[in-house]
């Protein structure tokens, strides 16, 4: 692997936050500068004096709230400390209720003390639980095409959570409070997958690439594979890590063999002599023409998002003070696309006849609020009205706030 240089930190003021996720992470540097010339590549850090850049995603306060609640259960949380093993029973307990427990709850007592005496809180897959964070995370999922979970590691004075390791996505380390320094290696092995953890087998680190410190408001990028370890300083460090999971061109090989189910001659049984009758990587190779390998990518993506439903219950309740004034907008934090005249999105499929595809379509790509009268089509206003509501239900419209 060649050398590389350390990268340079970049001093920023304060500055507006930019209404992309990716820039609100990156900025001042470029989004198609990042995309040519870091992703996938090198770490970048971005130093800011810019304590509180991320509180509106999860501040210490968040953190507080949600660890001394009672409610967390694994895996929505874990301890973690270098050097040490600590087991789920050693923080967690299991809260007799009928018919089942409650298992793996916080025993928050022994949490703090464990915290205390030096282990990392990690609070797990927040995209799913903390809103703030699933509307960040979606938001950046639009702007990658590319699936992206959110972590937060609280780690105490003094201390450091995890041993030298990699991570198999790419990661934004987003400092929210504290201090934390970072020792970053050369990969061990470039851009593992997923099932591709480290191990020291695959070789010990070497001298560090960048040894730097992390302030509130700053960001260090690391593409996946490029061995790390943190350790706080004489206060207490929160910061979030936003994973990146690739769609890889394994991902898309295997999307496109997937593809080949319906050609006869990938479901003929194999000869004996091992050869096929017929040119079967020629066939595959038609079906990884570049638009194809896009459509599947952004496919998978939409079908597998989990819903973002703020306000859910609200919505669901003014159903029925609907009308074909009210102004609404579709979700921004739902991903889609339509299918053969099919609204898919989150796990569903929303098809109506043929005779409304006017008004799905004009729905599905609104990009400002509208009213159900302005919409184009020949459905009557009770017709607008019930498609309205179903897509209130599933999660796809809601009221704007442009009509308050």
């Amino acid at each position: 692997m060649s050398t590389r240089t350390t990268p340079t930190p970049t001093r920023t003021p304060t500055i507006r936050h930019s209404t992309s996720a990716l820039s609100r992470c990156i900025e001042p540097t470029d989004e198609h500068d990042f995309v040519e010339r870091v992703y996938e590549r090198e770490p970048l850090v971005v130093a800011r004096a810019e304590p509180g850049r991320y509180d509106d995603l999860l501040s210490v306060d968040d953190v507080e709230r949600i660890l001394c609640s009672g409610g967390l259960r694994h895996p929505a949380f874990r301890l973690v400390k270098a050097g040490e093993r600590l087991e789920l029973g050693d923080y967690a307990t299991d809260v007799p209720w009928r018919p089942a427990a409650f298992t793996g709850t916080i025993d928050v007592p022994r949490a703090l003390s464990a915290f205390a005496d030096g282990a990392t809180v990690v609070l797990q897959a927040l995209h799913h639980t903390h809103p703030p964070l699933a509307a960040f995370c979606r938001a950046l999922e639009e702007e990658l095409g590319q699936p992206v979970q959110a972590n937060a590691y609280l780690t105490p004075r003094d201390s450091q959570g995890l041993p030298v390791h990699h991570d198999t996505h790419d990661v934004f380390c987003l400092q929210v409070a504290g201090s934390k320094r970072w020792l970053v290696y050369e990969p061990a092995l470039e851009l593992p997958l997923r099932d591709q953890r480290y191990d020291p087998e695959l070789g010990e680190p070497g001298p560090p690439v960048l040894d730097l410190v992390l302030e509130p408001g700053d960001m260090l990028y690391m593409p996946r594979g490029w061995l790390h370890q943190a350790l706080t300083s004489d206060i207490d460090s929160l910061h979030l890590t936003i994973g990146v999971n690739a769609y890889t061109w394994l991902d898309a090989l295997k999307g496109a063999l997937d593809a080949c189910a319906d050609d006869v001659e990938f479901r003929r049984s194999v000869p004996d002599d091992g050869a096929p009758a017929v040119d079967l990587l020629a066939a595959l190779g038609k079906r990884l023409a570049p638009e194809d390998v896009v459509r599947r990518r952004r496919s998978k993506l939409v079908r597998t998002r989990r819903p973002v439903f703020s306000g859910g219950l609200s919505e669901l309740r003014a159903i029925d003070s609907l009308t074909v004034e009210t102004v609404l907008e579709r979700r921004p934090t739902v991903l889609s696309e339509l299918d053969d005249g099919a609204l898919v999105f989150e796990g569903k499929t929303v098809r109506v006849p043929e005779h409304a595809l006017p008004e799905l379509k004009a729905i599905a790509h609104s990009e400002t609020p509208f009213r159900a009268v302005d919409l184009p089509g020949e459905l009557d206003d009770e017709s607008r009205l019930v498609l309205l509501r179903r897509l209130i239900r599933e999660g796809f419209v809601r009221r704007s706030a442009a009509d308050d």
